[in-house]
């Protein structure tokens, strides 16, 4: 790992700061402090990565108490060496000096000492060599489905229910 870049583990971030670090990655997350204020506060665990006290990389987990989920792992793409290609939103592409790595399994031990009898991530693209890497695998007969929270869907759920009960 580089030598000047100081890892933490902690329960909390400063919101503010999260903020300036999606931004400064060009992350799609919602640039709301208020909003990734809340995601802080629901948070079980955070482990940053600091350069010359600047925030370049964190990684966090959330638990239900039986369940843990890698929820993120981003690093500034400056630091990922000369194997990150697309440096996209701080997705992890190249670890070189193993700081990615480093956070990740930090979390992972944080989650399974807190009982988490099963760990998950969704890996994006470049991000699944990543997640591999660190031991997980591609979960056999399983889909991802998504619910937009906004309401978007073009079917309402009750009414995909009700017609295919007919």
């Amino acid at each position: 790992m580089g030598e000047d870049i100081v890892l933490a583990t902690s329960d909390n971030i400063d919101a503010a700061e999260l903020v300036r670090f999606y931004e400064r990655l060009q992350h799609p997350i919602v640039h709301d402090p208020d909003r990734v204020g809340r995601m802080v506060d629901q948070t079980f665990c955070f482990v940053t990565a600091r350069l010359d006290g600047e925030l370049v990389g964190i990684a966090r987990g959330v638990t239900d108490g039986l369940n843990g989920y890698l929820a993120e792992c981003k690093l500034d793409p400056s630091l990922q060496g000369p194997g990150c290609v697309t440096k996209t939103d701080g997705r992890i592409e190249h670890d070189t000096a193993g700081v990615a790595r480093q956070m990740a399994t930090r979390v992972v031990e944080k989650l399974q000492s807190d009982g988490a009898d099963r760990i998950q991530v969704l890996a994006y693209g470049t991000e699944v060599d990543f997640c591999e890497e660190l031991g997980f695998r591609r979960a056999t007969g399983m889909v991802v489905l998504q619910l937009p929270a906004d309401g978007t869907s073009s079917t309402p759920a009750s009414s995909q229910v009700s017609s295919s009960l007919s």
